[in-house]
């Protein structure tokens, strides 16, 4: 059997499954059938082939150098596959289509509903999976093709992934309506100190900047709450006088309702320091329905916040890349 038979075969897809979960084990949960029969698979692709494709090791199933290159492969032909199926269905006038997004949690609290309930009101047999997770994970989806767009809050540049759009992202301070401080024209650091603070938790962008900033100021600050879900954190902020930390564009409906306050910082580090980014892999050819929706998030983005007070740069002044 030739090797281009062989890449077209059902086997191909466990064997890109393992790459991604690193264990038989865990591949075939994900993919509901046996340990033994993605084995087998593994064992026929390798025999046909004349090769390893993974090195048995104490961590897993790590890839060799001919299963890097056939993941690689596998992974574009698996991408143009969806990409055509999509680009067809798209031929029915967006009729029907999945959109696969990836962001950090702060986008799913309600933005992204948002911006989903919208596009779907307008082509409402498109579907859409949303995967929370961390910016690197967010990263890897897109790689791996497990995800067409990411959203994220900026990241260091990355060869394989090209930034669409990206849009300034002051942080504020948000706290209750009814807080102390809700009236303030700008709040500072020393003044944040003397509540109780919801914070991310350390290793995500927002803290890091933040603790940066503290340091420069000589400020030290021990948060009362710490964590990687922004909802528990402005939870946390409606009650007890507590106060955390976003940007507007992630809340502006809690905003809007009079749940939240939102009052700039002083500190100009932290009003420059922070901005949102649409990703996706560099050189890949998006589905119709996927451009749409990119096309609609990126105007979404670049709405201007009617609530947007003149006391810091807006948020939603972008640039597309």
């Amino acid at each position: 059997m030739s090797s281009k038979k062989i890449l077209q075969e059902p086997a191909v897809r466990y064997f890109l499954e393992v790459v991604r979960s690193g264990s038989i084990s865990e591949a075939a949960s994900r993919l509901n059938v046996a340990s033994s029969a993605i084995s087998r698979q593994i064992a026929k692709l390798e025999a046909s082939l004349d090769t390893l494709l993974f090195e048995r090791t104490a961590r897993g199933m790590q890839p060799s150098a001919a299963g890097e290159l056939l993941a690689a492969y596998a992974l574009r032909v698996q991408m143009d596959s969806d990409r055509v199926s999509n680009e067809i269905e798209s031929l029915k006038g967006l009729g029907r289509g999945l959109v696969r997004v990836a962001s950090t949690s702060g986008f799913a609290l309600e933005f992204l509903p948002r911006i989903v309930s919208e596009f779907q009101a307008i082509y409402p047999g498109i579907q859409f999976q949303l995967h929370v997770d961390t910016a690197d994970c967010v990263a890897r989806r897109l790689r791996e093709g497990q995800s067409d767009i990411g959203l994220t809050f900026s990241q260091a540049p990355e060869a394989d992934i090209s930034v669409h759009t990206r849009i300034s992202a002051p942080i504020y301070a948000v706290m209750s309506s009814h807080h102390e401080l809700a009236n303030k024209r700008h709040v500072s650091l020393k003044q944040l100190a003397l509540y109780p603070l919801a914070l991310p938790q350390r290793g995500i962008l927002m803290r890091e900047l933040f603790d940066v900033c503290c340091s420069h100021h000589g400020i030290v600050v021990e948060p009362a709450l710490s964590g990687n879900s922004m909802s528990t954190l402005l939870g946390f902020a409606q009650y007890n006088g507590g106060i955390a930390l976003s940007s507007r564009l992630l809340i502006r409906n809690l905003l809007r309702s009079g749940q939240l306050s939102a009052v700039p910082l002083r500190e100009r580090d932290l009003i420059h320091a922070l901005s949102i980014e649409i990703c996706t892999l560099s050189g890949r050819l998006l589905p119709a329905a996927t451009r749409a929706f990119l096309s609609y998030l990126n105007r979404s983005l670049n709405e201007t916040d009617p609530i947007q007070g003149d006391d810091a740069e807006s948020a939603t002044t972008g640039s597309k890349i």
